[in-house]
């Protein structure tokens, strides 16, 4: 019996009939399967780049055989609306419903737990060009939380919603705010459209509590924040690039202004030595130890 190897609070072996059907193992030895079309690795001058400005877009990353199974999960997941997802309505966030009963109150804001979606999205994760990537930017063991992200961002052209300046670390619990988020555009992706806007250099300072507003997204009328909002930097991205950007590093999106669904499937990774503290909503989940 095959087992995957998942990691919380202790390393678990899951067998593989606890599993859906339609989701396969891949080791190290068979992640040949989706073949990327660029090298495996950062260089020097990349790694520079990332840390000096807490992101960095890697073009044409994703194989398009994989790319467009991905696209057909996420097109068949929303026409049926396939459970578990997260409505525009259940944020309240400017311009979406208000309530599920309103026009567009089923608007789908993103499909969840994508991994289980789909044997393509483990192939994705675990390809070679993204996992020695992860490695260089976290260290040799890779784990990819299951709480957090793993899902499919959609983003319609009606009663889509604005996304405030945040940072993706404020409602996690890990022992230290160290992840890597890899955003993965499914199609294109530009300012019309909602792409993600982030302030470079952000994953490096640090912030007074009265800089956020309650919910803990950064204030636009506060003086300190001015010149940081002075250096936005948009990434319009094409099918198969990649965002790697940093959890602290700021980040966010309008409304779709466009006439075509934006799609975007979005995963999270951390060191194996930064844990999720125990009994917060990071602990909840499993982890996906990568090979």
């Amino acid at each position: 019996m095959r087992e995957l190897f998942l990691c919380g609070p202790t390393i678990a072996r899951i067998p593989t009939h606890f599993l859906p059907s339609n989701l396969v193992l891949l080791s190290r030895s068979n992640r040949h399967l989706a073949r990327p079309p660029t090298a495996d690795s950062f260089s020097p001058a990349d790694l520079q780049l990332f840390h000096r400005d807490g992101y960095l877009i890697v073009r044409g990353l994703a194989p398009t055989d994989l790319l467009q199974r991905m696209r057909h999960v996420t097109k068949e997941g929303l026409s049926r609306i396939i459970e578990p997802v997260e409505f525009e309505a259940d944020l309240h966030y400017p311009g979406a419903p208000q309530s599920h009963d309103e026009e567009g109150g089923r608007t789908v804001r993103r499909l969840k737990q994508a991994l289980t979606r789909d044997y393509a999205f483990l192939q994705w994760v675990t390809l070679p060009a993204v996992l020695d990537r992860l490695k260089q930017l976290l260290g040799p063991r890779v784990v990819c939380p299951l709480a957090h992200h793993n899902c499919i961002m959609t983003k319609e052209p009606r009663h889509s919603s604005d996304t405030g300046w945040h940072q993706d670390i404020r409602y996690w619990s890990f022992t230290r705010p160290e992840l890597v988020n890899m955003w993965l555009a499914l199609g294109d992706e530009t300012p019309e459209n909602g792409c993600l806007k982030l302030i470079p250099g952000t994953h490096r300072m640090q912030f007074e509590r009265d800089q956020f507003d309650e919910t803990l997204f950064l204030r636009e009328d506060h003086p300190a924040n001015q010149p940081l909002l002075a250096n936005v930097v948009h990434a319009p991205l094409e099918p198969g690039d990649v965002l790697f950007f940093h959890c602290l590093t700021f980040h966010a999106a309008t409304r779709n202004y466009s006439t075509e669904t934006k799609l975007s499937a979005v995963f999270t990774f951390r060191p194996e030595d930064n844990p999720p503290l125990p009994n917060s909503r990071s602990s909840g989940s499993p982890e996906l130890l990568l090979p």
